[in-house]
């Protein structure tokens, strides 16, 4: 009697051995390094290997298997247009500034990177210098003047700022159910001598959303949901490194304890107050708060360079010889 015709029939791949606790990994690995795509395959290699060793390790249990599986279903559940609760769990756990060090490494002398946050958003208006981002009559108003340059001194015309910060109440507009149109972001410019200046709210510190399951694993942890007064900035343009970063109010209660890992100390300032000269130069009045900081920006081929440099050299430093970088990404040398 003929065998009964099997339907989709196909390549099924190496052949399994009998799985244990120390041989289901490289089994795993085995069957995940069909791909052509190197970097995928080596990502999916490197993955299965620290989760199964942290299983392993920890000697998971099966409730504290489902219990994690609970909470990424809970985080995926809370999500919005509006809030990314995966982000706010990446930069909780410290990833988030870990990836920008490791894709965006700044020599000497160049401006640091900070977090981008949950609340970067698409729709801020393009403003002239000058102008308020700002329609919180409660805040206290600050003047910021600033500068982007390159690392050599020179002006930086034509850069694209993304601003944003909170409100006088710690939340950002989008936090605000009755919200009609963005407040407190803007986008500005830079001009010829690479400057860029708007009046804004001096900012307040803030708890980070705390409602949901990436603030209940805080308190768990035994963890506040505090970030110190900041304002971020974005900086993009063609042949230069994107910058994200943050400038931090120094004295700030949570200054040395940021629920995102977000401060450096490079990135924490004091404010001034507006004197008569500049108050009647910018439009403002006199003993307004004052931001002044001088942005400094890499090309993108240097930052390219520096990032291949010390990639290198970590993976030396873990051993891991067998590695060559393809589009400045480490995959297996197979040549």
């Amino acid at each position: 009697m003929a065998e009964p015709r099997r339907e989709n029939s196909g390549p099924v791949g190496p052949p399994l051995l009998d799985l244990t606790i120390d041989n289901i990994t490289p089994n795993t690995i085995r069957i995940n390094s069909q791909s052509d795509d190197q970097r995928l395959t080596y990502l999916l290699s490197r993955l299965v290997t620290h989760l199964h060793d942290f299983a392993r390790e920890t000697r998971l249990s099966t409730d504290e298997w489902m219990a994690g599986l609970e909470f990424l279903i809970a985080c995926g559940k809370i999500c919005s247009e509006v809030r990314n609760e995966f982000i706010l769990l990446s930069d909780t756990l410290g990833l988030s500034l870990l990836l920008d060090n490791i894709n965006h490494p700044k020599p000497a002398g160049a401006t640091e990177g900070s977090v981008l946050g949950p609340f970067h958003t698409h729709d801020a208006p393009l403003l002239e210098n000058g102008a308020s981002m700002t329609s919180d009559p409660a805040g206290e108003p600050m003047l910021a003047v600033c500068t982007v340059r390159d690392t050599a001194g020179n002006p930086i015309e034509g850069i694209k700022i993304d601003i944003w910060e909170t409100d006088s109440s710690g939340h950002y507009d989008v936090q605000h159910s009755d919200r009609n149109e963005p407040s407190e972001r803007c986008v500005m410019v830079s001009d010829e001598e690479g400057r860029f200046w708007f009046k804004g709210l001096k900012p307040v510190s803030y708890p980070i959303p705390h409602d949901g399951p990436v603030g209940k694993l805080l308190e768990r942890l035994g963890r506040h949901p505090w970030r110190p007064a900041h304002i971020h900035f974005m900086f993009e343009k063609e042949g230069w490194d994107k910058l994200i970063t943050a400038l931090y109010l120094k004295g700030d209660p949570y200054e040395t304890s940021d629920a995102v890992f977000g401060v450096k100390k490079s990135l924490v300032i004091e404010l001034g107050k507006v004197d008569k000269e500049t108050a009647e130069k910018y439009g403002v009045e006199e003993g307004t708060w004052l931001l002044k900081h001088d942005f400094v920006l890499t090309t993108q081929k240097d930052t390219e360079k520096l990032r291949d440099d010390l990639a290198k050299e970590a993976l030396a430093k873990l051993g891991l010889h067998n590695l060559k970088l393809v589009d400045h990404l480490p995959v297996p040398d197979l040549d």
